[in-house]
């Protein structure tokens, strides 16, 4: 008699048990493969920071060897950090990959946006978000988006449907039992795709380490003239700041996300390599948007009303 999970020859091996990382790195390939299976001209936004950089990586997974189907499009404040547009170009150039990017300086010079008092462009993305998809006819945008960032970004599914101007109804969203995914629009409407929903900052971190994928230098701890405003250390610019009695200080500091330098703040830290920000996150009790993004301080429902109009 052979026994269960056994050969004549002696017990057969067990398939090995996937890691957490092997888990999620496989469930963002399938999402990413049933979106563009589903649509006809995709997109990936792709900003250069940590979230966009993995989401390119698994995209790229998940076609290799072949190239990449679908182009890259950026939203540019015109107040993004410098080192994170030089690592979003190298990144393009080392792929051959297609960059469009949408200019929120053009809208400001043609009056289709206005300046905001307080210097922040981050919340004026949206406009040449939703104007780039209609331009190129986008119909499915995959969004480095994670549900552990934002409660608004919780109650979003993984396949996000978007109405004519890109606007969100957390009531029309779709069921996804047992990872079924519906892509399916209606005239003029769109799909957003998040595959990274389900993972956390720390997955993310501990991707980047397995993978050894390159991120901007500011991801890591280096000394940087800042100054205080909010409860965070920005960094000065063109943008507005330092204002009347902000002093700046040389302080030795990361970036844990990066957008619009307005309102974009570090946190100190001795972190430079990727285990050591492992283990820096393993301690931290605050969000990463919670913690360093201004624009989700100005109300308990900030993120939700943008996405409402638009936003990522």
């Amino acid at each position: 008699m052979t026994a269960i999970g056994a050969s004549a020859d002696g017990p057969s091996a067990c398939p090995p048990v996937p890691s957490p990382l092997d888990q999620l790195e496989s469930d963002a390939v399938h999402v990413i493969r049933e979106a563009v299976g589903e649509s006809e001209r995709p997109v990936l936004l792709f900003s250069g920071g940590k979230d966009s950089i993995v989401l390119l990586h698994l995209a790229r997974k998940a076609f290799s060897p072949a190239p990449l189907p679908f182009p890259l499009l950026h939203v540019d404040t015109g107040h993004n950090f410098p080192e994170v547009l030089a690592h979003r170009d190298h990144v393009v150039a080392a792929h051959g990959l297609c960059l469009y990017v949408a200019s929120v300086q053009e809208f400001i010079d043609d009056g289709r946006l206005r300046e905001r008092p307080d210097g922040s462009r981050n919340v004026l993305q949206t406009v040449p978000l939703t104007a780039a998809i209609e331009q190129h006819g986008f119909d499915a945008v995959f969004g480095g988006a994670r549900r552990d960032e934002d409660r608004a970004r919780a109650k979003e599914r993984v396949f996000s449907i978007r109405d004519e101007s890109g606007g969100w109804d957390p009531r029309r969203q779709r069921p996804e039992l047992w990872r079924l995914y519906n892509a399916r629009c209606g005239p003029g409407e769109h799909v957003r795709v998040f595959p990274l929903s389900d993972w956390t900052e720390l997955d993310v971190w501990q991707y980047v380490a397995r993978e050894r994928i390159g991120l901007p230098a500011l991801y890591y701890a280096h000394r940087r003239k800042v100054f205080a405003r909010g409860g965070m250390w920005l960094t000065p610019g063109v943008w507005g700041g330092p204002g009347e009695g902000e002093r700046l200080e040389t302080r030795r500091v990361r970036y844990r996300t990066v957008g619009d330098m307005s309102c974009t703040g570090a946190v100190d830290s001795d972190a430079t390599t990727p285990a050591q920000v492992i283990a820096e996150l393993a301690a931290c009790r605050s969000t990463e948007r919670g913690a360093t993004r201004a624009d989700d301080r100005f109300s308990e429902a900030a993120m939700e009303d943008r996405k409402r109009e638009g936003y990522f």
